[in-house]
């Protein structure tokens, strides 16, 4: 369950973010039509093949130092994969207009094709210093985010902005029950997986101030329902999460009881 439920929001993001890039896009240039939406399957194509050709390099490069005993340290590497995924974002930038690329799916390949081509050991340890870093990059992002909201905004979207939330919701947890429906999951487990897909908060924090950096006219209202979004799904999610997991799943055929965590 742990696993399904996290590749799962891996994957709703990485989908989410190549949609809303791409809209905004079309935003931007104050029209919609089939060859942008065209672009989409070919920005994640060129990602995903862009990202992976640089993983596999990558990862040959570390074997073959490893292998004449000038081993890389992991500090070092964290520091590569960092800069090589800036240099995505850039290039996603520079050929915009050209050819659609999109840099994020790059990066997220990148360090997939990373993963298999290393040890179990390395991938561990560079997800250990990964997250150290994170530790300061998630409270920079979200006192970004909250310095960037303009309350009023958050006022003025209102009931209307709720109930688009909530709507959203429930488009989500059908969009669960409809990919689980053929699984081995019992009805239990469905209704949980569900529930642990209520919460929202990284990717929107991340992204809900971009239109307004664009320049758009909707990017207040935007930031502002990202927040409320945030506010509504996080504790939901949360709360469900912690008064559910215990009723609605089993372990080794017996009521979880402190497998929650």
């Amino acid at each position: 369950m742990p696993q399904l439920i996290l590749a799962g929001a891996s994957c709703d993001d990485v989908y989410v973010i190549v949609l809303f890039t791409t809209f905004a896009s079309m935003a931007q240039g104050g029209q919609a039509s089939p060859t942008a939406l065209l672009e989409i399957p070919v920005s994640v194509v060129l990602g995903i093949a862009l990202g992976a050709g640089v993983g596999l390099l990558l990862g040959w490069f570390f074997e073959r130092a490893f292998a004449h005993r000038r081993t890389v340290r992991n500090s070092t590497k964290v520091i590569v994969i960092l800069g090589l995924s800036f240099l995505f974002l850039a290039i996603e930038n520079v050929l915009k207009g050209f050819v659609p690329v999109s840099g994020l799916l790059a990066v997220v390949s990148m360090a997939c094709v990373l993963k298999r081509r290393s040890t179990a050991f390395v991938s561990r340890r560079l997800s250990e210093k990964f997250g150290k870093l994170w530790i300061a990059a998630e409270l920079i992002l979200f006192v970004l985010v909250g310095a960037a909201v303009d309350i009023r905004y958050t006022m003025q979207a209102g009931a209307a902005a709720v109930g688009m939330i909530l709507l959203s919701l429930l488009f989500r947890c059908a969009g669960v029950a409809l990919c689980t429906l053929h699984t081995s999951l019992t009805g239990k487990e469905r209704l949980f997986c569900a529930i642990a897909y209520l919460p929202k908060a990284t990717v929107q924090a991340a992204i809900g101030s971009v239109p307004l950096a664009m320049g758009l006219p909707c990017g207040q209202i935007v930031l502002s329902a990202a927040v409320l979004a945030i506010l509504l799904t996080a504790p939901l999610g949360a709360f469900g999460i912690d008064l559910t997991c215990r009723r609605l799943l089993t372990k080794d055929g017996k009521a979880s009881s402190d497998q929650c965590a």
